[in-house]
């Protein structure tokens, strides 16, 4: 880790070049309001919340809304790591370019290997709950219709940023109005009082009620970091938001309020008005929308959950090429990998790194869906501490001059993040440990034998010179 980054001015020469020789960048054309809609699209709070908080029912019960609100407190710390470093270095690279800069080269690879399992794992998971939501028109396969949503992502991403804004600000506003709808029924349908949040209970089987521990909330708060984990894209959209220094921050804060609300307020109220412990557990929410009202609202809401997994797919794609494309910009592949990866399309937007992260997205459809929920849990936990290592070494040197926005309780607040953090991680299963371990294994193998021997011409981070203070 103490591996140092070459200086931004040295680096640059060597990034992927255009024809007059200057590395490719991407173009500032969204302001705060476009990135927020783009960043909202990601965190999906919709498909997040009829796709991802049913498997938290399913283990923590009436837990599930006091699990998220933890793992949302603790998100607020995140947000702060994220905003301080995002606006002290606006890159594309996101997590891997602020690690990077701050605690070496080596622990930048290790953050961008957790950040593309992230990135590939996760539209997947979101896109395969397509086929639920679809039911009441069509019932299709799972997988199939994952695969389907993916692909449909990949063109779509293939388009101009500024017109996919548009494009899922739309879908945003259908999504959050599914939301609201389940928030109304459910608290007009409301069986059990306030405190049912607290009361730690889920059905277990043969129809008898377990208890939920403490040591089950602390597993479940992986998940539920995951669940508001897309406020990071405004940190990968830093290089096209105008006034970065300003907007990246307020972008962040701004989509984890919001997206927390959307979320967990919803939750709260399927909790209190679920008809019975062992309803709340099966995680139907499609089914108990129906039971409130009738089958033409839960329709309506399922279409609206099917269109809002649609969009999640788009931006997400969108986020994860950026990713792709920043990292062949700052070499880290052999030179005919990182002269592809680094192209650019008609519209803008890396044409390549967008297919590579659609296409195997697509495929991933059809891998079991625990072990994709479980690595990534790992995966945005250790991504998450390593990034609030890098935001404690973010106000040394010649970086504490450099303007940026600053977050409040700093040291305290990174420090605390880390020792949260790494008992999380200490919390998870075996299993998605050494998937996730054994995946690290071998980038740190390549990163031994290939980028640091090649340190003067691989994996030199670099920094846009356009940034706006």
């Amino acid at each position: 880790m103490t591996d140092t980054l070459r200086p931004v001015e040295q680096a640059l020469p060597d990034a992927a070049p255009t024809a007059s020789g200057s590395p490719q960048k991407l173009k500032r054309s969204i302001g705060i309001v476009g990135g927020t809609l783009l960043t909202l699209s990601c965190v999906t709070p919709a498909s997040t919340l009829f796709v991802v908080v049913p498997d938290l029912f399913s283990s923590l019960g009436t837990a599930t809304a006091l699990t998220i609100a933890i793992g949302s407190l603790l998100c607020i710390a995140v947000a702060f790591c994220y905003s301080e470093l995002g606006t002290l270095i606006p890159s594309a690279g996101g997590e891997y370019a602020m690690v990077s800069t701050m605690a070496g080269r080596l622990a930048g690879w290790l953050v961008f290997v957790l950040s593309l399992l992230v990135v590939m794992i996760v539209p997947p998971v979101i896109a395969m709950g397509t086929a639920d939501y679809l039911a009441p028109i069509v019932h299709l396969n799972p997988s199939m219709a994952g695969a389907g949503v993916m692909l449909l992502a990949t063109l779509a991403g293939l388009l101009d940023l500024r017109a996919n804004a548009w494009i899922t600000g739309v879908f945003l506003v259908l999504e959050v109005i599914a939301a609201a709808v389940v928030a109304v029924l459910g608290f007009t349908h409301s069986r059990r009082g306030v405190g049912s949040l607290t009361s730690m209970q889920v059905a277990g089987s043969g129809g008898h009620t377990d208890t939920v521990t403490a040591m089950l909330v602390v597993s479940g708060l992986a998940i539920a970091l995951f669940i508001t984990q897309g406020f990071s894209t405004a940190v990968y959209l830093s290089e096209e938001l105008e006034n970065p220094r300003r907007n990246v921050a307020r972008t962040v804060l701004a989509t984890l309020a919001i997206s927390t609300v959307i979320i967990l307020v919803p939750v709260v109220a399927i909790t209190m008005g679920a008809s019975d412990l062992s309803t709340l557990t099966g995680g139907d929410i499609s089914s108990m929308v129906t039971a409130w009202s009738n089958s033409a609202v839960g329709t309506f809401v399922s279409l609206c959950v099917a269109l809002a997994i649609i969009n999640a797919g788009i931006v997400m794609v969108i986020q994860n090429s950026r990713v792709l494309f920043a990292s062949a910009r700052d070499k880290a592949w052999p030179e005919p990998i990182n002269q592809s990866l680094s192209r650019l399309g008609r519209f803008g937007s890396p044409w390549v790194a967008t297919l590579l992260v659609g296409v195997p997205g697509a495929l991933l459809c059809f891998v079991n869906l625990d072990t994709l929920y479980g690595v990534t849990g790992v995966s945005v936990t250790a991504m998450y501490l390593l990034v609030a290592v890098a935001a404690l070494l973010a106000r040394r040197g010649q970086h504490r001059h450099i303007p940026a926005w600053r977050m409040p309780l700093w040291p305290a607040m990174p420090v605390l993040l880390i020792a949260v953090l790494a008992y999380i991680l200490s919390q998870q299963e075996a299993t998605y440990l050494l998937w996730t371990g054994g995946i690290t294994a071998v980038a740190t193998l390549y990163w031994a034998f290939y980028l640091r021997p090649r340190r003067e011409t691989r994996w030199l981070v670099s920094i846009p010179e356009d940034v706006q203070a």
